[in-house]
């Protein structure tokens, strides 16, 4: 892990840039982007159903 971080010592302390041209996304339009992808789709429905299960 040390030498893997060693390649990103010139930037890693860099500010993080914020655009003056594009407004930064809330945090829910960001994961809203992502949510399509989620690699656990039906999750939820999972919970659910054995929570009634075990009721």
């Amino acid at each position: 892990m040390l030498i893997v971080m060693a390649h990103y010592d010139d930037i890693i302390n860099l500010p993080h840039h914020v655009s003056k041209r594009h407004p930064q996304m809330s945090m829910w339009n960001r994961a809203a982007q992502f949510a399509p992808f989620s690699a656990l789709t039906g999750y939820e429905d999972a919970i659910k159903e054995v929570n009634e299960i075990h009721s």
